[in-house]
């Protein structure tokens, strides 16, 4: 009975030391979460603001890092940028960041696997043959708070911790015309919070997308590659520009997303967009400007409610309805929409969705 409540009073000051433990400065450190149904599937793809929830020093580049290499810069830098080390540089364009590789894609297909495998990943898509990789949802253990009863009874109260937070990455490489390869990488972030009133349950939903968590895994990925670790955060501390707002239209009874600006970057930041959100790319075709994407209908998936509820295909009787989203422009103009799978211009609500959600992502 004395060893039982000597282990309650242990674990009660643990819960309250936890509640007030400052994490800044703690390292990336993760671990794949246990299956579960509320996170097998993508979360509700209704869109949140992006901020920068991961403090990194030391080893990883953290928020400060970054604003002191922003002030070192002279004003007036271009929007655009690239900083080469050896056949690997990082390129940024807005807060857009990714790498170039100046070898073939299936040359890099198994360092890539292996990065992520190395950082504590479990991988739950692999398809080369599209060029895309995905984890599964893990935890960052070491975003737990380090004190004293954690790491001296830390193994006995393990499967007790949680961050009550869950991330997925998505790398995506894609071949240039010059023989190099491009690699994107984009985060999706989940948080567990009370599901009633009474706080008696619990439910997982969407959080902002980490640009800088992002980022950091493209300085790691460098890394991987081959470049310095001191050579790595100077060129990921480098400064970003303000990207141009998307903004949502209707065109011969059509809904649009138009963007002020050219074909690259519009292609580019599409696609950011549909890793960020989730959907299931199937294929896409740069010189045509298309994305042929998966979409399953709210209406269509049972015990999963909200707006645009999932985007991969199921084991359900319905089957994903498909669809290209197109990406033309016309000198610093652009505008996306989305076509059936005929290649119909496409007017329904499910292409409302769609629209609104890329248009949400790039704002």
């Amino acid at each position: 009975m004395k060893a039982a409540t000597t282990r309650l009073s242990l674990l009660a000051l643990a819960m309250a030391l936890s509640a007030c433990a400052a994490l800044e400065g703690d390292k990336i450190d993760y671990k794949s979460a246990a299956k579960g149904s509320s996170l097998e599937v993508p979360p509700d793809l209704t869109q949140l603001s992006r901020d920068s929830r991961y403090a990194m020093p030391g080893g990883p580049v953290s928020a400060a890092a970054m604003q002191a290499g922003q002030a070192a810069q002279p004003s007036g830098t271009a929007n655009a940028a690239a900083l080469s080390l050896g056949d690997v540089r990082i390129e940024r364009d807005g807060s857009q960041r990714w790498l170039v590789v100046n070898r073939p894609a299936d040359k890099l297909w198994e360092p890539v696997r292996d990065f992520w495998q190395e950082s504590g990943f479990t991988l739950a898509q692999s398809e080369a043959n599209v060029g895309i990789m995905e984890t599964d949802w893990a935890e960052n253990r070491a975003k737990l708070p380090q004190d004293f009863i954690r790491s001296t009874i830390g193994k006995l109260l393990e499967s007790l911790y949680s961050t009550g937070e869950r991330d997925k990455f998505r790398t995506r490489l894609e071949r240039t015309a010059n023989g190099s390869t491009e690699i994107y990488i984009t985060h999706r972030g989940m948080i567990e919070v009370y599901g009633n009133v009474s706080k008696d349950s619990t439910v997982w939903q969407p959080r902002p997308s980490d640009a800088e968590l992002e980022t950091e895994f493209l300085r790691r990925l460098m890394v991987k590659l081959g470049v310095s670790q001191e050579q790595s955060k100077a060129v990921a501390a480098a400064p970003a520009a303000r990207a141009q707002a998307a903004r949502m239209a209707t065109v011969n009874n059509v809904p649009v997303v138009q963007l002020d600006e050219g074909f690259d970057r519009s292609w580019r930041r599409v696609g950011l967009a549909l890793d960020r959100t989730g959907f299931t790319v199937e294929d896409r075709n740069r010189n045509e400007g298309t994305y042929f994407v998966r979409y399953v209908a709210p209406d269509t998936e049972k015990k999963e409610p909200g707006f645009f509820s999932k985007l991969f295909s199921s084991a359900g009787a319905t089957p994903p309805l498909k669809y290209r989203i197109v990406v033309r422009s016309q000198g610093e103009s652009t505008t996306v929409s989305v076509l059936n799978q005929a290649g119909a211009p496409e007017s329904s609500a499910n292409a409302e969705r769609i629209v609104r959600v890329i248009a949400d992502d790039l704002k």
